[in-house]
C-alpha cells in the first residue's frame, strides 16, 4: 500500500512540473485592447477593501474603453460610500437574490447586465489587487490562446501559520491533477478549475453560455461559469496570474476555517460519497508515505520527498512561497482533509452560511 501510494506521489509530482512548464503566462509587454472592457466588481461589505481596489483598477494601462460596475450586494458597513468620484465609474444596488439564487452569482449578473455594450467582461472581487498592465496581459493570453474564458490565478498572500499551510493548496490541486492543455478543449466537468477573484470572459461566450443565470445557485460560481462556457462550445483554463494580481483570501484561521468550509464538499465532487473519497485519496497518496517514512519506510522517504518537490515545483511557478512551506506538505494535506470533514458535515445538517446568508445548496 505505502509502495503504490508513493508511486502516485512520484507520478503526481512529475505531472505537476510538465503542467507547470506548459501554463500559460502573461506577455511581458501586452499590446492594448482595442475592444471595450467592463469589470464587474461585487462587493458585499468590502469598506477597508474597495478603495485599494478601484485604485489599482482605474490605474490599469493599455485598456482605453475601461468601464467598472461595482455592485454593492447588501453592504452594511457604507462600502458604496468609498467607491471614489469617476466617470468610468458606476454603483449599483444589487436586487435580494430570488429563489434559487445565491448572493454572488446574483451580484455579478446584475454587473453583467449593466456592462452596456462591452465585448470583455473582468469579474473582479475587491480584495484582488491588479498590477497596472493586468488586465491587458490576460485579454492578450484570452486572444494568442483563442480562449474564450481565462482566470488569472493572483498571487495569493498568506499571513498565519494557518493561511500558509492551506491557501497553497488552491493552486497545488489543478497543477498537480488537472491536465492543463487537454482541459482547454474538454466540455468535461471534472477537466475546469477557475478562481473567481480575477476571471475574464467574452461577452459572447458569456452570454452562449446563459452567464450567471447558468450557475446561480452554485457555492463555486466561478468554476460552474467556465464548465457552462466549455458545454456551450467555449474554450477556457486557469492561466498563471501571480505577476497580474495579488489577493490576501482570508486573514487567520477562523477565516480559513470558515471560507473552507463552505466550499469544500462542492470542490471536491458536490456529493457526500465524491467529496469523502477525493479528501481519503488525498490522505493516502500525501501523508500515508510521510507517516510510514517515520518508522524507517524507504517507501514512504520517497513519497514524502516527491511530494515536497511537488508542491515546492507549483509553488515555485505559481508566484507561492516554497521554502521551508513545502517541507510541511503532509500537514497541509492533513488539515485540508479535517476541513472537508467539517464542510461535508455542515452540507448535510444545512448549516452553511456565508457573510449573513444562508447558502441554499442541493440537499
Amino acid at each position: 500500500m505505502v509502495q503504490a501510494c508513493a508511486g502516485l506521489s512520484v507520478l503526481a509530482a512529475a505531472h505537476a512540473a510538465v503542467n507547470t512548464a506548459l501554463l500559460r503566462r502573461p506577455p511581458l509587454a501586452p499590446r492594448a485592447v482595442d475592444r471595450r472592457v467592463t469589470v464587474v466588481v461585487p462587493a458585499r461589505d468590502e469598506a477597508d477593501q474597495i478603495e485599494g481596489c478601484l485604485a489599482a483598477l482605474l490605474d490599469q494601462r493599455g485598456v482605453p474603453g475601461l468601464r467598472v460596475v461595482v455592485v454593492d450586494d447588501g453592504s452594511t458597513d457604507g462600502t458604496p460610500d468609498r467607491v471614489p468620484v469617476d466617470p468610468r465609474v458606476q454603483v449599483r444596488t444589487a436586487r435580494p437574490p430570488g429563489p434559487g439564487w445565491l448572493g454572488k452569482p446574483n451580484a455579478c449578473a446584475q454587473g453583467a447586465a449593466a456592462a452596456g455594450d462591452a465585448d470583455l467582461l473582468v469579474f473582479l472581487d475587491a480584495d484582488v489587487r491588479l498590477m497596472p498592465d493586468a488586465i491587458a496581459s490576460a485579454v492578450a493570453v484570452l486572444d494568442d490562446a483563442g480562449l474564450d474564458l481565462v482566470s488569472p490565478w493572483p498571487r495569493q498572500l498568506t499571513g498565519t501559520a494557518a493561511e500558509r499551510l492551506v491557501q497553497p493548496l488552491q493552486q497545488w490541486l489543478w497543477a498537480t491533477l488537472l491536465p492543463l492543455r487537454p482541459a482547454e478543449r474538454s466540455p468535461r466537468p471534472s477537466l475546469a478549475a477557475a478562481n473567481g477573484q480575477f476571471l475574464v470572459v467574452r461577452r459572447a461566450a458569456y452570454e452562449r453560455a446563459g452567464g450567471h443565470t447558468a450557475v446561480r445557485g452554485e457555492v463555486l460560481e466561478d468554476i460552474a461559469l467556465l464548465r457552462a462556457v466549455k458545454a456551450a462550445g467555449g474554450r477556457g483554463v486557469v492561466v498563471d496570474g501571480s505577476t497580474l494580481a495579488t489577493c490576501r483570501m482570508y486573514d487567520g484561521w477562523p477565516a480559513v476555517r470558515d471560507g473552507y468550509t463552505k466550499s469544500l464538499w462542492s470542490a471536491l465532487g458536490g456529493h457526500p460519497a465524491a467529496s469523502a473519497g477525493a479528501a481519503v485519496a488525498l490522505g493516502a497518496v500525501w501523508v500515508l508515505p510521510p507517516l510510514a517514512a517515520l518508522t524507517g519506510s524507504r517507501a514512504g522517504l520517497v513519497g514524502y520527498a516527491a511530494g515536497v518537490l511537488n508542491r515546492a515545483v507549483v509553488a515555485a511557478g505559481t508566484g507561492g512561497r516554497v521554502w521551508p512551506d513545502a517541507l510541511a506538505h503532509p500537514v497541509s494535506v492533513a488539515l485540508l482533509d479535517l476541513l472537508v470533514a467539517r464542510s461535508l458535515r455542515a452540507h448535510r445538517r444545512g448549516e452553511l452560511t456565508w457573510r449573513g446568508r444562508t447558502l441554499t445548496v442541493p440537499r
